[in-house]
């Protein structure tokens, strides 16, 4: 099945939205094996809309639109696609009293173009809108699929997650499904990766492998087809096999998590404690780890020592190691590391001290970081690094890297 998601909206066109959407679903999409092959974004017009999907039909057995669905003159999406269909727009009942239910619990006179939200194209299979009032539907005419979807995430992804991810499904041959591995992986670069596994990637044909960077990090998405579940994994464990023993040593997770969630469910597990001591990265290590509900569990708390007098003061790093060896120094980090972990009775201590830019400072390069982890009853250990990039780059990679290498740590343990 070929795909095409059309984004209706001139706002996007105008960069007043990012169109996020047609991330998701093209995610979604893949987990399906349906291979999206366009993304297309035309405003709020009609014949430039009507134009889109008459191009789109003849090059695609799905397409999915986002967006256009609301009470509004300029939502248009439906009425054109049911124009090109030669189908009429009907009352869906249930999502009319949704939405008068809607405005009734809310004390508001519910205005005459808020029924337009309930129509729907003649003969399609309806979509419940969980969070809003637009309700989503599908049809398929000559064959081809029609998913007409609301713009919102909030109402997107659920209406996607719960109904038409399986409204898809039974569209496949009952013969096969997809099934999906996903590695993640960090320290390594998309293309390092890719030279590494460049024989692999080329012999593709099933289990089919795909990487995609995203946020310093690489995922690869390993995905077989199958009759069975079972069937499918017999097919992906031998390429799993054989990724891990190439680059076993950057893979950190399976599966949709993060770095810093897997750091978090570690220590969880284990009954430990963490606390950190942050110069250059200036509390973005901390945010990671206290954005998890519940980082309390594990997270003792931090410091952020910016300047030189504060290391000495709130951490005790003497003075003489900071005119020695400098704030950007292993026996810096190696200190910082240590005092944060004792002060605030952690089991594991992290520093971070560096030069983000975009000027150096001490003599020392823009992207050289000192990263120590200190840990009760074991010998400090200190990473050298040297980054590349802008200094909000830097300071992402930072703090990623320090939970990279505090996860190896746990591993040794």
């Amino acid at each position: 099945m070929r795909a095409e998601i059309v984004a209706v909206g001139t706002e996007l066109l105008l960069g007043q939205i990012a169109n996020t959407n047609a991330q998701f679903l093209s995610q979604k999409l893949a987990e399906l094996g349906i291979h999206v092959y366009f993304h297309t974004t035309v405003g709020d017009n009609w014949k430039r809309l009507l134009q889109v999907i008459q191009e789109a039909s003849e090059r695609a057995d799905l397409l999915i639109f986002t967006g256009g669905l609301g009470p509004t003159q300029d939502d248009i999406t439906k009425d054109v696609v049911a124009e090109h269909l030669k189908r009429a727009l009907v009352t869906d009942q249930p999502a009319m009293d949704r939405i008068s239910q809607f405005f009734v619990q809310r004390g508001i006179v519910m205005t005459e173009n808020n029924r337009k939200q309930a129509l729907v194209i003649e003969g399609s299979t309806v979509f419940a809108n969980d969070y809003g009032m637009a309700p989503g539907m599908g049809i398929t005419v000559d064959g081809t699929t029609y998913v007409l979807l609301p713009g919102p995430p909030s109402e997107l992804y659920p209406m996607v997650n719960q109904y038409v991810m399986p409204h898809l499904a039974s569209l496949m041959p009952e013969s096969q499904i997809f099934h999906s591995r996903v590695l993640r992986f960090f320290g390594i670069g998309e293309s390092a990766l890719e030279e590494r596994l460049i024989d692999l990637i080329e012999a593709q044909s099933n289990p089919t492998i795909a990487p995609y960077a995203k946020e310093f990090e690489v995922t690869l998405r390993i995905t077989a087809r199958a009759a069975t579940v079972e069937e499918a994994e017999r097919l992906l464990a031998p390429v799993e096999a054989e990724i891990r023993n190439r680059l076993g040593t950057y893979i950190y997770a399976t599966g949709e998590t993060s770095l810093h969630e897997c750091l978090f469910e570690q220590l969880k597990e284990r009954g430990e404690t963490i606390a950190f001591a942050e110069s250059c990265t200036g509390g973005s290590l901390s945010a990671l780890l206290t954005s998890i509900p519940g980082a309390s569990s594990v997270y003792r708390g931090g410091t952020v020592v910016y300047t030189n007098e504060a290391k000495r003061d709130l951490l005790g790093v003497p003075q003489e190691v900071l005119d020695t060896d400098g704030a950007v120094s292993e026996q810096t980090a190696k200190l910082l590391a240590e005092n944060v972990r004792q002060k605030l009775g952690a089991t594991y201590g992290i520093s971070v001290t560096g030069v983000a830019g975009p000027d150096p400072s001490e003599g020392k390069p823009v992207g050289l970081v000192y990263i120590g982890l200190a840990a009760e009853g074991q010998p400090t250990t200190v990473h050298q690094i040297q980054l590349a990039g802008q200094r909000k780059a830097i300071i992402g990679r930072t703090s990623k890297f320090a939970v990279f290498y505090m996860l190896q740590r746990l591993k040794e343990r």
